[in-house]
């Protein structure tokens, strides 16, 4: 028996020829494509929360959760007591680092990012209890909320030839903080003390403040307790108006009748996981949904 050619290759295996072999190189380029913008978030989605997770020593708060928040909606999150709505937006916004799991906006990983460089990105939040700086007018309060001002850099607020930009600019936030004033109603009181204003006011004041950061997404906790339903309703002209606009919304209330009629999706959280989500007309006929809430009529 001769000995096989020593400057032979490596033995392939029998392809028929009626089928193409794949390049290699380019099955892994187009699979390394595919692993890279499965990372990414699709435009539709702003954001997504994926097995976020929270423990307080002993105690979970947050028992991976994971849901997506579509653009242009605005969706509900709600949930009995103790069901991990304010650690969730806590976890979301920065105000908490999570002890696993993460949270994706705009197709950017932010989790445990500090709050001040999330809502730098544009996802903004109000809180349950209004946090407007007392001492300061409603107007004032309006001017201390955009983003990147000349003025608070030392070199363009001093030198002569920098100068003339910080000028043009504040004129300019100030003629959109009377706009946005006057869009909320609240612009009579701009010369007002904000900590003279009622619970509704400051909740308005909060809301417009938060749109002077021009931001992509707003995440609103509570914003209509101690609402009379007056200003009530006037919150939510300005939220759906807004919605038209092309503005997103997260929105925490215990109202179910509110969500039920406002919302286009309604995320339900229970005992810290994500229960259900869908459509008001889905989560109203959800057993699971039901049970939650006690069987109260949802």
């Amino acid at each position: 028996m001769s000995e096989p050619d020593s400057d032979a290759g490596p033995v392939e295996e029998n392809i028929p020829e009626d089928v193409d072999a794949p390049d290699i190189e380019e099955a892994e380029a187009q699979d390394s494509d595919v692993e890279e913008a499965a990372k990414h978030v699709p435009s539709s989605i702003p954001l997504r929360v994926r097995d976020l997770r929270k423990t307080f020593g002993g105690i979970t708060a947050v028992d991976s959760a994971s849901f997506e928040v579509e653009e242009g909606t605005i969706t509900g999150l709600i949930g009995p007591n103790g069901a991990g709505k304010s650690t969730t937006f806590n976890l979301i916004t920065g105000v908490y680092s999570p002890t696993s799991g993460s949270v994706t906006f705009q197709g950017q990983d932010i989790t445990g990012l500090q709050p001040e460089k999330i809502a730098n990105r544009g996802l903004v939040r109000t809180f349950q209890i209004a946090r407007e700086l007392e001492e300061m007018t409603v107007l004032e309060n309006m001017l201390l909320a955009p983003r990147g001002q000349r003025g608070e850099r030392l070199i363009t607020s001093v030198l002569p030839g920098l100068r003339s930009g910080v000028d043009d600019q504040e004129r300019e936030l100030l003629e959109r903080a009377w706009d946005t004033l006057e869009l909320f109603e609240i612009d009579h009181l701009a010369r007002e003390d904000a900590g003279g204003l009622s619970g509704g006011q400051r909740k308005l004041l909060e809301l417009a403040r938060a749109l002077m950061t021009e931001p992509e997404m707003l995440l609103l906790d509570e914003p209509f307790a101690g609402v009379n339903p007056t200003l009530e309703e006037k919150l939510l002209d300005r939220i759906h108006a807004l919605r038209e606009q092309g503005y997103t919304f997260l929105l925490v209330e215990h109202d179910i009748d509110l969500i039920m009629d406002n919302c286009e999706r309604v995320i339900v959280m229970h005992q810290g996981s994500v229960l259900a989500e869908g459509p008001p007309e889905e989560i109203r006929d959800n057993d699971e949904v039901i049970d939650a809430y006690l069987g109260e009529e949802i």
